[in-house]
């Protein structure tokens, strides 16, 4: 890294390709969790160019700029898997299905890499088996309270031949939203296979470019995520170290992402949902990049919409909010140059860490969702539009009264 503790990525992660064409460039963005405490006088924040790119060799969708893990994943990283429910359905739906796949004993070891707080692994720990955490922020302390064994570590080979010595090998290694967002795919993967009993399985869930590109979700672009990954990039990248994808599933987190199930060639019968799954890709212009070229104007016109949509309701007197502050919040807001001035807070639950911070590169407060119902504002505008339609319930059952707005991916209006 340099000294500004990032770099431009100039080949591709996976092949080595200098063949990376643009497809959209958001602009200089500062890191999704950047968040000042409320009050602090503004100061300077980092920014980094956010682009996404293009292999031409093998088909990788990635962004244009790495920047270091110390920045974007500190010890202070405020984000906790447990607060999101429809997160902790899927890890009980993950346990279970691997459970059905692999026939876990008690005796066998499950390792989550970038465990957080330890939510995916509680379900393998009430079920019995031996886990085992691995996650270098704050996250890993409320694991521990939980009864979670964690390390505190970043994750590359060396953590992996630390683990191995100390632990063994496991029947089951997982990675949940993190195979995308760590550098040095290849170091990684190897290090996972390094972790892998000899019928050991890896299971990662990232979030799926399909989905990304059908519903314009250009939100879920930032740092953090270093690729997209669709079924036939993640093949290559895990053919490459030995490991054969024998089931694929599709899963709702993150607005759409892809569960895939990878081992030692011949270890398990490879299932059709791998040969459907690349029919799909193929079919809907990812396998030769088709869809993504209509995917740029897609997002410059989600933009327009959204102006036009708050122009309209925009009016003195008329208040505002933002419900709930994910990390695609902050590239939504970024990109569409929402301020304080338009939206006057963003809500979340009384939980959330990031509670009584500036949402990033803006001085628009994170603040409890209490002011939803003891305030009343105008409009909530859900910034977890990715289940808006669910949300826009739970917050009506709850009391409020007002209107929503749905930013993505056409701007619309819930009553």
């Amino acid at each position: 890294m340099t000294a500004s503790h990032s770099h431009p990525i100039t080949a591709c992660q996976i092949c080595g390709s200098a063949d990376l064409a643009s497809l959209l460039f958001l602009g200089y963005v500062p890191p999704v969790n950047t968040m000042p405490p409320l009050g602090e006088r503004a100061d300077e924040q980092p920014a980094f160019p956010l682009e996404l790119l293009r292999c031409g060799d093998c088909g990788l969708v990635q962004i244009g700029q790495e920047v270091s893990a110390e920045v974007l994943f500190p010890h202070s990283y405020p984000y906790l898997s447990g607060t999101t429910k429809i997160l902790s359905r899927n890890f009980a739906d993950l346990q279970a299905e691997a459970q059905d796949i692999l026939g876990l004993s008690a005796d066998d070891l499950v390792i989550d890499v970038g465990s957080n707080d330890g939510t995916l692994l509680a379900n393998f720990h009430t079920a019995g088996n031996r886990v085992l955490g691995i996650e270098p922020s704050q996250a890993g302390d409320v694991a521990r309270r939980n009864g979670i064994e964690t390390l505190t570590a970043y994750f590359g080979r060396e953590t992996a031949a630390r683990v191995a010595e100390s632990h063994g090998t496991a029947k089951l290694v997982t990675a949940a939203n993190v195979f995308a967002h760590i550098a040095q795919p290849h170091e990684v993967t190897a290090g996972i296979v390094d972790l892998l009993a000899p019928d050991g399985v890896f299971v990662s869930e990232s979030h799926y470019l399909l989905d990304l590109v059908q519903t314009v979700q250009y939100d879920t672009i930032y740092h953090e995520h270093l690729r997209y990954y669709a079924l036939g990039s993640l093949m290559r990248l895990l053919g490459d170290h030995g490991l054969e994808v024998f089931h694929v599933k599709r899963i709702p987190t993150h607005g759409g992402s892809i569960r895939v199930y990878a081992a030692r060639p011949g270890t398990y019968d490879v299932r059709p949902s791998v040969a459907e799954r690349l029919a799909d890709e193929a079919a809907a212009g990812i396998t030769d990049g088709s869809a993504l070229q209509t995917f740029r104007e897609a997002v410059v016109r989600s933009k327009v919409e959204l102006y036009a949509l708050l122009n309209d309701i925009r009016k003195p007197g008329v208040r505002i909010v933002g419900i709930g502050a994910p990390s695609r919040a902050s590239t939504l807001i970024a990109y569409t140059g929402l301020d304080d001035g338009m939206v006057e807070a963003v809500l979340e639950v009384s939980s959330s860490h990031k509670l009584n911070k500036y949402i990033p590169g803006t001085r628009i407060p994170v603040v409890d969702e209490a002011m939803l119902f003891d305030e009343q504002p105008d409009y909530a505008l859900l910034l977890s539009w990715h289940i808006a339609d669910e949300l826009a319930e739970v917050l009506r059952r709850k009391g409020y009264r007002g209107r929503f707005i749905a930013p993505l991916p056409t701007p619309r209006i819930i009553e």
